[in-house]
């Protein structure tokens, strides 16, 4: 297989539709637009149903890049993977992360050799509104996750730390078009909608990597909690009616000198799994203070829930209840705070709802870094 090299670079924004820094590197050739390959952000909406800020930032960049790939914006969104993700509250800072892959000479042998960061991205179709949270889109996703570990050069299920899926919700427009058609969607709530989307997503993505012992249902979306996927980061927009998949993982076929690794966080409090997700890429929180070691960090990406059962380590909690801030809005907060305090930054990509991400009230914590 031909080897690539990829690079991550993290640009933190001053809005959701600033684009100067990723421009500033263009002009600077430090980022050849044409190696962009997926770009992965964080904005300050509210992360809900009426977040457009997702899509300011989409629009904004694929506005910014289309001259420089000599292509119309939309063409730009169909080449590249781009993920927005809303909701930056406490310490957490809005930024982008550009992810680029070139190809490479094949100076390091495929036999023994260490492995390195390799991303591969995939489309799913769009959905019809009533598919959204069933089994279309477990087993689309599910499908897609397969074709991007291929364009990874990912071969070993093993080697896949994270899998980043941006997928879509229902508006009462989309629910009328279905119910129009006779058709029912999973529910009419929109924000509801939310979680069937990432649970489907998810299941889907454990499906492909054979995480469960058999088959996930439809019958299993947001009911079966002990179904989940250890690796799955599944953030659900308004802007889209169709799934879009990340993988990362560590390759043989890789140049790069970044490493990516992982662990799962129990709970929204499991400080000993951020310490972990930091160490498996020789990374120590007692030491991110170090320039040296901070040096070495690129990003970090995570998922963040309130615990369905109300509780965290036996201590009710009230994030369920809160009808004056969602409780997406406060596990981000919390899980921002903590995983931010041990990495020494807030420019970290942590994603709200992790149904079926993780076991429940937990969630996966990916690092990478330079090797």
């Amino acid at each position: 297989m031909s080897q690539s090299c990829v690079d991550v670079i993290r640009i933190l924004t001053a809005g959701p539709g600033d684009t100067s820094g990723l421009i500033e590197l263009i002009e600077a050739r430090r980022i050849d637009p044409k190696s962009i390959l997926a770009v992965i952000g964080k904005t300050e909406g509210n992360g809900g149903v009426n977040d457009f800020t997702r899509e300011y930032a989409t629009v904004a960049l694929a506005g910014a890049l289309a001259p420089y790939l000599g292509v119309s914006p939309q063409e730009v969104e169909r080449r590249i993977a781009f993920v927005m993700s809303g909701g930056t509250e406490g310490v957490l800072s809005p930024h982008i992360t550009v992810f680029t892959r070139q190809a490479a000479p094949a100076v390091r042998a495929s036999g023994g050799a260490a492995k390195r960061l390799s991303i591969g991205i995939a489309q799913t179709r769009d959905f019809r509104p009533e598919e959204i949270g069933r089994q279309p889109q477990i087993d689309e996703t599910s499908a897609a996750v397969r074709e991007a570990m291929i364009d990874a050069g990912i071969n070993d299920k093993a080697d896949v730390h994270f899998v980043q899926v941006k997928c879509p919700l229902l508006t009462s427009e989309r629910v009328d078009a279905a119910a129009a058609r006779n058709a029912r969607t999973v529910t009419k709530d929109a924000y509801a909608s939310m979680g069937y989307s990432r649970g489907a997503s998810a299941l889907g993505v454990a499906q492909a990597l054979g995480e469960l012992a058999a088959e996930p249902r439809e019958a299993d979306v947001l009911r079966r909690w002990d179904l989940f996927s250890s690796v799955a980061s599944t953030s659900s927009g308004i802007e889209l009616m169709h799934n879009v998949v990340v993988v990362m993982g560590n390759s043989v076929t890789s140049n790069s000198d970044l490493v990516i690794g992982h662990a799962v966080m129990q709970d929204a409090i499991d400080a000993a799994a951020v310490r972990a997700a930091l160490a498996s890429v020789g990374l120590s929180a007692d030491e991110m203070s170090n320039p040296a070691s901070a040096g070495r960090l690129v990003n970090i990406f995570a998922k963040a829930e309130a615990s369905p059962d109300g509780f965290v380590r036996g201590c009710r909690h009230t994030m369920l209840n809160d009808t004056d801030i969602t409780s997406t809005r406060h596990a981000r907060a919390a899980v921002g705070g903590l995983i931010s305090g041990l990495a020494g930054t807030g420019a970290i990509y942590i994603s709200g709802g992790a149904e079926h991400q993780g076991p429940a009230g937990g969630g996966p914590i990916a690092v990478i870094a330079r090797a």
